[in-house]
């Protein structure tokens, strides 16, 4: 059977906003049943299970891509498109509220409920806002987040919410090595019933075939560098749409203001001029394939918080296999000139030219 998400998949092939990708087909496939089924409970009443969609794989393989057609897609009107860190942030709030509320208050945002367990209200609530969830970028790293999630997505999925989601691990990888994991996998067994897992591995990154034979250092931060690192930007992005991402590490808040999927910007200062840590630089590289970090200054014992941070972020980025865009005042040779510290920067400048490199950039992360 045809279905609404299969057209517009087959639209953007031939007009090619898309390039094909067999691995895609699976997952068409699969938000083309899910659009069936909520078609059908929408015009027969609640039809046995409706059973979501888990999509998982690399990062770039145009996961949000096809959760943006299927979300257009969607036969069900009261729907929510959300990323998981901001819905759950959400879900944080409403519980915070409902702690510090009276009985009045409970009330006027909750309606009428039982108990001093916040769980069962606030799934009340998210229930009667949508019956489609989807989310972009799954991924649990906050203990907060992992021992409320069974319980909040149990009610849910009585109340049959559907859930459609994309993240960058299959569902046995959630929370791998987390505190206390053993209370989180019952989650992981709910995800699995709830949801067809289908993954998306295209041989390669279609976006990162375009850094092969361009710049990605550009320097000094003139006119002419600022424009070539934009359009570079412009390109690898396309027509998607920026929005922040929330990473949340040691029970802090991260925000990457502007990305899209693996991709990320920031500014030197964003990244380097706050109190940021190793476990920062290292949740941001692990989330995105490619950085792009604009206005990066030359570096000297004037600014050797920033240099050191720099210096840690570039490691980061290293291990992780994370490509570096960046626009800066000098080539990494002349960025750090003279002074302490300028001798322990050479292994960046090293790293730095490495990662420039075609080698480097044709390299597939795991």
């Amino acid at each position: 059977m045809s279905s609404h998400i299969r057209a517009a998949y087959e639209r953007r092939l031939a007009d090619g906003r898309l390039t094909p990708d067999p691995s895609q087909v699976p997952v068409v496939e699969a938000f083309g049943r899910l659009e069936t089924d909520l078609e059908k409970r929408g015009l027969f009443g609640q039809v046995p299970e409706v059973r979501g969609v888990y999509l998982w794989g690399p990062p770039g393989r145009g996961k949000s891509i096809l959760m943006d057609l299927f979300f257009a897609c969607a036969p069900e009107k009261r729907k929510t498109r959300a990323h998981f860190h901001a819905f759950m942030a959400r879900v944080h709030e409403l519980i915070g509220q409902w702690r510090k509320g009276d009985v009045k208050t409970r009330k006027a945002i909750f309606g009428q409920s039982k108990g001093d367990d916040p769980i069962g209200p606030v799934a009340e609530l998210i229930a009667s806002e949508a019956r489609l969830l989807c989310f972009d970028e799954l991924q649990v790293t906050d203990i907060a987040d992992a021992m409320i999630l069974g319980r909040l997505f149990e009610a849910l999925f009585e109340k049959k919410v559907v859930l459609a989601v994309t993240s960058n691990r299959a569902p046995d990888q959630l929370y791998l090595n987390g505190i206390n994991r053993q209370l989180f996998l019952p989650f992981i067994a709910m995800l699995e019933e709830a949801c067809e897992v289908v993954s998306v591995h295209g041989a390669r990154d279609w976006r990162l075939d375009r850094l092969m034979g361009d710049r990605v250092w550009f320097a000094p931060n003139d006119a002419d560098a600022r424009a070539h690192f934009e359009a570079l930007w412009e390109d690898l992005k396309g027509e998607q749409a920026e929005a922040p991402t929330h990473l949340h590490v040691l029970g802090r808040d991260v925000v990457v203001e502007r990305t899209d999927g693996g991709l990320a910007r920031a500014t030197f200062a964003d990244l380097c001029g706050r109190a940021l840590g190793p476990q920062d630089y290292l949740a941001v590289a692990e989330r995105f394939h490619t950085l792009f970090v604009e206005d990066v200054p030359v570096l000297g014992p004037a600014n050797h918080h920033e240099a050191r941070r720099f210096v840690t972020l570039v490691d980061a980025l290293y291990e992780a296999g994370t490509r570096l865009v960046a626009l800066a005042e000098a080539a990494p040779e002349a960025l750090y000139r003279e002074g302490v510290g300028a001798f322990e920067f050479e292994r960046t400048v090293s790293r730095l030219n490495e990662m420039a490199g075609a080698e480097w950039l044709a390299r597939e992360r795991d």
